[in-house]
């Protein structure tokens, strides 16, 4: 139970209690700041807690986003504050530095003061605001937009805020926010329209985001499995059931906006769990393909190799500039002069091929036309949006004159994945002539994977894997800070990822393909988990963890080693033991990272690619 501490005399006829009741709060009165000092001390420590001025006037979603919100320590409106545990320190130091200036007299005795309210009003709330930000403390405050939130100075104010809030429909703004600010153009105009109704159904039963999120994955492995079928009617279910699964995977989303269930757990959920859908997907098609006597698990893994250097690219990027100075180029103002055109915006949002559009034409495809045909479409599609997104991210490195931060070469770092190989190495080869960070990975993964094409499994193979440490250490032997080194981790994944696949293809056996895939799905887990608590400001995974799988310089000279070294049968076996391995190391941390850790939820509003 949260407690919310209402202040200054109760206003007749207002409903202020009752909508701080229905959104989960016990409410207690308190005539001053020295009764509100008191009744704050009186709260359980781990309890979120609210002071409202009972003079507000506002509309209930307006006090639901002020004061609900579990993203934010400390939060606030015009007339209400709240603090989470985490906040509660600040709180109680500005509610006492204010009793003490204003005498912990009520309205009308403290000292005059500058009034933040709207209308100029003296309200305690928003004078400990101002002192929380006057310590340097973060206030969140949301966008309210038409929604009202104030503490009228008289009669005639109140009745004008009365009048403005039965003016605005709350339920229907609360159902648009629920949407993402930014999405693609299948998932506004095909998906948006109808999922907020069912988020609105789930909330008003009591489901969670996290369960949505679940019957999300459990849809999709089920279109999986109609897809391995290799019948027309399974892959017409299957198309059928992907779609479904789109729409609660929208649908989990909007409703954690539409009723502020955020947590760390479902943000885990709801980033990893999509990436697990799409390649679950790929396996099942690949599956009922070769019950129909044709091969494409080399399509397959392809297609999940090119989706997630795409991922890394755009979190690479992102990362590089998350807190750069002279942060603009001529490619940047162009884009945004483009966003004044409105068709220009939704051409360019579809271009990218986003998991909407991506998945839609995943599932006519797969209904209409072949596993093969399917995978054709999408390597061609995710090429093109890779280079279009690419090219247009080296051009605004290339033009703008951003000095990058230590942060932002860290996570870079932590983004390339090293292993106790280029570890050991670094200190011998830093400082050594010139530093192309881009060139030597470039050049390491293109020698693997082309040593890999050219002589299969053999110790030549073994040889391009050891230049291929030797110019990954070079890559990483200084800090991250070049206008293009945010290139390194997506060269790295490509390196590594090919690698797999060619020399999978090249054993010619039954099996190892598969195997391969499995071992790509695992490791690129890993990656992805490495990228969001990055984006949850909860750091790389520990240091012993990239030790333990190899980190990608040290798997992809094992994988060379072991097709050097074995048959080919023995190879596939080789590889999906390790592909196990990894699953089982990574997945466990993972989970505990993610279910006890306490990282802060990543709350995403654009449509991932």
């Amino acid at each position: 139970m949260s407690t919310a501490i209402l202040t200054g005399q109760p206003v007749p006829g207002s409903s202020l209690e009752g909508d701080l009741r229905s959104l989960g709060f016990d409410v207690r009165h308190a005539a001053d700041a020295a009764g509100t000092e008191t009744l704050l001390a009186a709260v359980p420590a781990q309890e979120r807690v609210a002071v409202v001025d009972a003079r507000f006037v506002g509309h209930p979603h307006a006090l639901r986003l002020g004061l609900t919100d579990p993203r934010f320590p400390l939060a606030a409106v015009p007339g209400a504050l709240t603090a989470q545990p985490a906040g509660r320190a600040a709180l109680t130091r500005a509610l006492a530095r204010e009793t003490a200036e204003s005498g912990g007299t009520a309205h009308g005795g403290a000292t005059t003061r500058a009034k933040q309210s709207v209308g100029d009003v003296d309200s305690l709330a928003d004078r400990v605001v101002g002192v929380l930000v006057a310590d340097g403390d973060e206030v969140h405050r949301p966008e309210l937009g038409s929604l009202v939130a104030e503490v009228p100075a008289d009669p005639q104010t109140r009745n004008e805020a009365r009048q403005a809030v039965a003016a605005v429909d709350d339920e229907a703004v609360r159902l648009k926010s629920a949407v993402k600010a930014r999405d693609g153009f299948f998932t506004t105009f095909f998906i948006s329209p109808y999922s907020r109704y069912i988020a609105r159904w789930c909330a008003r039963r009591g489901l969670t985001p996290n369960q949505v999120t679940t019957a999300s994955l459990i849809t999709a492995l089920i279109a999986a499995g109609c897809a391995a079928t290799g019948t027309r009617p399974g892959f017409v279910a299957a198309g059928v059931l992907l779609i479904a699964s789109f729409v609660l995977d929208c649908t989990d989303g909007q409703l954690a906006r539409y009723s502020l269930q955020y947590s760390t757990l479902g943000a885990w959920l709801d980033a990893t769990f999509d990436r697990a859908k799409e390649y679950a997907y790929y396996a099942g098609l690949a599956l009922g393909a070769a019950r129909g006597g044709d091969d494409v698990w080399a399509l397959a893994l392809g297609a999940m190799i090119l989706q997630t250097c795409r991922h890394v690219v755009d979190f690479s990027f992102n990362e590089a500039n998350h807190d750069a100075t002279a942060n603009t180029s001529p490619t940047a103002a162009l884009s945004g002069k483009l966003d004044s055109v409105g068709w220009t915006v939704w051409v360019r949002r579809m271009i990218v091929l986003p998991i909407g559009e991506r998945w839609a034409m995943i599932a006519v495809l797969t209904a209409v036309t072949t596993p093969r045909i399917t995978f054709y479409a999408l390597l061609i599609g995710c090429a093109f949006a890779a280079t279009y997104t690419t090219a247009g991210r080296v051009l605004r490195s290339l033009t703008r004159k951003a000095k990058r931060t230590d942060r932002a070469a860290r996570a870079l770092s932590d983004l390339a994945d090293n292993g106790p190989l280029v570890e050991a190495l670094v200190p011998v080869l830093k400082g050594r002539g010139p530093h192309l960070a881009p060139l030597s990975a470039a050049g390491g993964a293109a020698a693997m994977v082309a040593g890999a094409w050219a002589f299969g499994p053999s110790w030549w193979v073994v040889l391009m894997a050891g230049l291929y440490v030797l110019l990954s250490t070079e890559a990483v032997s200084r800090p991250l800070k070049g206008a293009l080194d945010w290139l390194v981790p997506p060269i790295f994944r490509a390196g590594e990822y090919l690698t797999v696949l060619v020399l999978a293809a090249e054993s010619d056996v039954n099996g190892a393909l598969p195997a391969a895939f499995g071992l790509v799905a695992a490791v690129a887990y890993h990656h992805y988990d490495t990228v969001y608590r990055i984006r949850g400001n909860a750091g790389a995974p520990p240091a012993w963890l990239a030790r333990a799988i190899g980190g990608q310089d040290g798997r992809t000279l094992l994988v060379a080693v072991l097709a050097a070294l074995l048959t080919a049968a023995q190879f596939t076996v080789a590889l999906t033991a390790l592909a196990v391995a990894v699953a089982l190391v990574v997945l466990v941390e993972s989970i505990r990272f993610w279910v006890s850790s306490g990282a802060p939820a990543v709350h995403d509003e654009g449509e991932p690619a």
